[in-house]
């Protein structure tokens, strides 16, 4: 397994759709270990395949334990609403208030073909709708008001020479070291 770089605001595959993922390979499956890797040594809950510069219909989440990896999938139901902080490993140290379905029903294929459904609500409900925007070519900031966006943009711009070539260089933690992950970030 390996840490890949995380492509971050900027980089044009941030806003592509992905393609659905019709066969699952052995590439597929170190890809999906990769990701995981990835997103654990960067603090995150969910990682979509266009944030490691991939064009697959795939992501993963891990919140509070429950991990899925999520091959094409499409949210089936939605009800409700709820408003949460939300960050993302992509749009770098910046994080908003949106506002999502509360409640979601997710349809999905696991590595080993079998069809899944998640019915989730709270935190869960907002990574899986968060990393299934990142599929469809949208970041979580497409949701703010064209102010909130502004000053995002804004912070970016002062930021964005840390990552030449919109790259962000995640490395594994040193032993002894701790860094404190924020629980929004996907």
């Amino acid at each position: 397994m390996s840490i890949l770089d995380i492509r971050v605001l900027g980089d044009p595959v941030l806003r592509k759709p992905t393609k659905r993922v019709t066969e699952v390979t052995d590439e597929l499956r170190k890809l999906i270990a990769d990701m995981f890797e990835t997103m654990y040594a960067a603090e995150g809950i969910g990682l979509a395949a266009p944030q490691v510069g991939r064009t697959e219909r795939l992501a993963i989440v891990d919140v509070d334990g429950a991990r899925f990896v999520l091959i094409n999938p499409e949210v089936l139901e939605s009800d409700g609403s709820i408003v949460w902080e939300e960050g993302c490993l992509s749009v770098v140290d910046f994080s908003a208030e949106v506002k999502r379905a509360a409640h979601v029903l997710v349809r999905a294929f696991t590595p080993d073909e079998r069809e899944i459904r998640i019915e989730a609500e709270g935190l869960l409900a907002v990574a899986l709708q968060h990393e299934i925007d990142h599929l469809d070519g949208k970041l979580f900031i497409d949701y703010l008001s064209t102010l909130k966006r502004r000053a995002a943009m804004t912070k970016w711009e002062k930021a964005k020479a840390e990552y030449p070539g919109f790259i962000r260089k995640v490395r594994a933690e040193v032993k002894g070291e701790h860094h404190h992950a924020n629980e929004t970030e996907m």
